[in-house]
């Protein structure tokens, strides 16, 4: 299978390409049409064929005869609790659940909240809802009342679903309450508060909304799975909005099934059988995609992973799962590795476990430098593959086809090539394509393939204004980069992390890369600080690594001549301050836009997302005393 004859046939004639894909799942009804435009502007995929995603990733296995292998490994070294459920045990329990759930008159078409932390659990109220063609809108378990109160009100759910805590760290934090709380300040009242119940913390049930998880599934019936059209929405997932107020991507069930069985065979090149990791949360996409849903419709092991990667016991955690489920493949943010690395810069821990089962390791969500491909790649002796999605596409962009025979190769700095079906443009801000090699907006032209979301959760208009105005014809990605004469994209980050000093452009992005090269540095981010006579200034907030004992006025000045070096004297960049952590989301991200904010000393408001609240009055205490807030 050759990458050059797939993109092209995808990109001559995308519809037909990926009409000879739908083939690729089990259908209750095969579609009529491939593609049709919505009223509004946007796409459909497969709007007339019937499927139920909980079938294909679950009781389609069972039938074909997987049904004694592990759909399954849980492993949580947060509440030191490990299970392995097969195929059979998990359509059972969803089965199960989903009668439960259908007994209290939830139907095709309603809305579910969930709010769980990463139990098995979880996973079956996700794949319950698609049973019964309800639509599911799972909501990180660390959400404050008042963010979980506004995805309430806005996806309207007829239940919420919770368990009675969840673990941060050594931290236990009971989620009941949350959900109260939430319910008080939300306009919407839910019909009920499902609450499983865990023996750390036991919630207290105490109003007639209130019900018990195991409760409700006694002597019910099993449901079966409910048909629903290809346009029918599967799940609703909120993403941060410039505006504040969070947007509901919406994904259909059709394009989504045919577009991650694409991406897990082709992408990721897994296969049934395999073990795959996708280390992650479900409350975000990658949790989704390929916690969830992905590897088990492809027939996967699924590690379903509670806990950090430097805790319990160490920062060999990682390394420990990979030997003991045999991993093939994973996913997982840099910042995790960073982590370890912080923790164990030599590694030296994974030389205790048998690695040999793994192929490759993914890396995605924010930047991958230089220092930590290089450190994990001399680590595993693996290839280490950067590429490059986000919540709106629901599957990859960029990538290697390591399913194909001659996957292309990697390039330091670069998430790779297109993947078939999305034909990447580089834009300048009049819609104009830039030159291979000269930075720009990073678009894609319409239609996309399958899998994409195509609308906002009772606001078509704000999708439309959002991804589509800004550039007629393509969808906008709010990413900054520019494209090789090979066609390897390179992502430079936002379009807002571009900071103007001198009139010229400077990617702070580039400037990272640089820094983390420093053998002392463990992670850092640079910002633009606003300066009267040149616009804006570059400052670096660093993290050492761990036993690193450097003076803060040599390491800066080692890091100013090294960006003077590699980059240029234009950058201005002098001036670089060592912090204890970065503030960032619970995800992995740095959160680059409040640090702006903190150096401009303009209000901001806690982000929902926020990992932990006390680093940013610590951050701004450091940056005013250095003198770099103004």
């Amino acid at each position: 299978m050759g990458y050059n004859d797939e993109y092209q046939a995808a990109l001559d004639n995308t519809e037909a390409y990926w009409a000879g894909q739908a083939d690729r799942i089990a259908w209750f009804k095969k579609p009529e049409t491939t593609l049709e435009k919505t009223e509004f502007g946007t796409y459909s995929w497969y709007p007339d064929g019937e499927l139920n995603s909980c079938y294909l990733a679950v009781d389609y296995h069972v039938e074909n005869g997987r049904g004694e292998q592990v759909a399954l490994y849980y492993d949580s070294p947060a509440s030191g609790t490990k299970d392995a459920i097969t195929y059979s045990q998990l359509q059972d329990k969803v089965a199960n659940f989903a009668g439960a759930l259908k007994a209290q008159g939830v139907e095709k078409g309603d809305t579910i909240l969930i709010y769980m932390p990463m139990i098995p659990e979880a996973a079956v109220a996700m794949l319950a809802c698609a049973r019964l063609g309800a639509i599911h809108s799972v909501v990180f378990g660390g959400f404050a009342p008042a963010e979980m109160a506004i995805r309430i009100d806005d996806a309207s759910p007829k239940m919420i679903l919770t368990a009675s805590c969840g673990i941060e760290f050594e931290k236990k934090i009971a989620y009941k309450p949350l959900v109260d709380q939430a319910i008080e300040l939300a306009t919407h009242k839910p019909q009920n508060t499902v609450v499983c119940q865990r023996q750390m913390i036991t919630a207290e049930m105490n109003n007639a909304r209130d019900l018990d998880w195991y409760q409700i599934q006694e002597g019910v019936q099993p449901a079966a799975c409910v048909a629903v059209k290809g346009s029918d929405p599967l799940y609703i997932l909120y993403t941060s909005g410039t505006t504040g107020q969070p947007k509901g991507i919406v994904r259909d069930n059709g394009g989504h099934a045919v577009a991650l069985s694409y991406a897990l065979n082709n992408v990721y090149g897994m296969e049934a059988g395999d073990v795959w990791w996708g280390a992650s949360d479900i409350g975000w996409v990658v949790g989704h995609s390929f916690i969830v849903y992905g590897p088990l419709m492809g027939g996967c092991s699924s590690i379903f992973f509670e806990g950090k990667p430097i805790r319990n016991p160490d920062a060999g955690t990682f390394w420990r799962v990979m030997e003991e489920y045999k991993v093939n493949s994973m996913f997982c943010a840099p910042t995790a590795f960073r982590a370890i690395r912080k923790e164990d810069p030599e590694g030296a821990l994974s030389k205790k476990y048998d690695l040999s089962s793994l192929k490759w390791v993914f890396v995605a969500g924010e930047k991958l430098d230089s220092s930590t491909f290089h450190w994990l790649s001399d680590l595993l002796k693996v290839p280490v593959i950067d590429h490059w999605w986000q919540t709106e596409t629901g599957w990859p962009m960029t990538a290697p086809m390591m399913g194909w025979d001659n996957p292309s190769d990697a390039r330091l700095g670069s998430t790779n090539k297109p993947i078939p079906g999305y034909d990447i443009r580089v834009l300048d801000g009049e819609g104009t394509e830039m030159a291979d090699g000269d930075a720009g907006n990073i678009c894609v032209k319409l239609p996309m393939p399958p899998g994409v979301a195509w609308s906002i959760w009772n606001n078509n208009d704000r999708y439309v204004s959002s991804y589509l105005d800004a550039f007629p014809g393509y969808y906008h990605t709010g990413d900054g980069g520019y494209k090789d004469d090979d066609g390897y994209i390179y992502i430079t980050g936002r379009t807002d992390d571009v900071i103007n000093v001198s009139g010229h452009r400077l990617s702070t992005g580039e400037m990272e890369e640089v820094v983390s090269a420093h053998p002392a540095v463990a992670e850092c981010a640079v910002i633009g600080m606003n300066d009267e006579l040149k616009g804006q200034l570059p400052v670096g907030l660093i993290v050492l690594k761990a036993g690193e004992d450097i003076e803060d006025a040599q390491i800066e000045a080692e890091l100013v001549q090294m960006v003077r070096e590699q980059v240029g004297a234009l950058a201005c960049f002098r001036r670089a301050l060592v912090v204890q952590r970065l503030p960032k989301t619970r995800s992995g991200k740095i959160l680059r836009a409040i640090l702006r904010k903190i150096a401009a000393q303009e209000e901001y408001k806690m982000p929902s997302t926020i990992d932990d609240e006390t680093i940013l009055p610590e951050i701004t205490a450091l940056m005013a005393d250095a003198g770099m807030t103004k």
